[in-house]
């Protein structure tokens, strides 16, 4: 028998591989996602946030060798970088690779995550490909502390509310932190 975490994985899948954008429960606060390789479904992202396209946007990652897959960064560097992580955190990697421009800083640098979340990291190992994790708010406006705070516009404009528990893990988002072209590591948030 299938559980509902399989069950809704699937669902968000079939809306995904579509080009679809799908509003889901991450490890910190709900997100809005799509392919992260898809220009049309992150356009849908920047038009349904009413946020600037090229405003980048980090993406949810399985793992060190996806992370290797879509960044030009050294193996070593990413390996340092998620040493000893133990809060959700973003890392900034430079020069991102195959994924959609827009995502992307003005320098190519790309946010990567690895989250702690059963139902994401089945969903990009089922795309295998990143996921794209922005906060689900209107860009500017404050980000929602659980799901009955996310605004209507939203919920209206995504093609699919993954249907698992509606409360957060936290009510924060992940720390960031940078890679510079040098390996230089530098906290942002």
């Amino acid at each position: 028998m299938i559980n509902i975490v399989n069950k809704e994985v699937i669902k968000a899948f079939k809306y995904i591989q579509k080009g679809g954008v799908i509003l889901y429960p991450t490890d910190t606060i709900w997100g809005i996602g799509c392919d992260a390789t898809n220009c049309e479904a992150v356009e849908k992202i920047y038009r349904i946030k009413k946020r600037k396209i090229k405003t980048p946007m980090l993406s949810l990652v399985k793992n060190h060798n996806m992370i290797q897959s879509f960044s030009e960064t050294p193996p070593n560097i990413i390996n340092d970088a998620l040493d000893g992580l133990i809060e959700p955190t973003t890392v900034i990697y430079p020069k991102g690779k195959n994924l959609c421009k827009h995502i992307l800083s003005e320098d190519k640098s790309i946010g990567f995550r690895i989250p702690n979340n059963k139902f994401c990291l089945e969903l990009i190992s089922l795309m295998n490909k990143p996921l794209v994790s922005t906060s689900a708010n209107i860009h500017k406006e404050a980000f929602p502390n659980s799901f009955t705070e996310i605004n209507n516009h939203i919920l209206k404009q995504v093609d699919y509310v993954v249907n698992l528990p509606r409360y957060n893990w936290s009510t924060k988002p992940s720390s960031v932190i940078k890679i510079d072209g040098f390996g230089n590591f530098c906290k942002i948030r």
